[in-house]
């Protein structure tokens, strides 16, 4: 069993939020709470790559390793 990992990006809706991967274009989730938002994410994210694999497709690599927040004084 292999292990894949992909920086996912949580943003917050009016009243939901959303969660996608930047490396797999047309993949999101949402949900209640943020946390709720990244399981949904973890399940989608398994269920696209074991569809990848098993229709042979490349799974893409993932270019993104880290986001952080970057504080200014203005």
């Amino acid at each position: 069993m292999a292990k894949y990992r992909y920086l996912c990006v949580v943003e917050k809706g009016e009243t939901n939020y959303g969660v996608y991967a930047p490396d797999l274009p047309g993949l999101g989730t949402v949900g209640d709470t943020p946390e709720e938002a990244l399981r949904n994410m973890q399940e989608a994210l398994s269920l696209h790559i074991e569809g990848m694999l098993e229709d042979a497709d490349p799974i893409p690599p993932a270019t993104l390793v880290a986001a952080d927040f970057v504080a200014v004084d203005v």
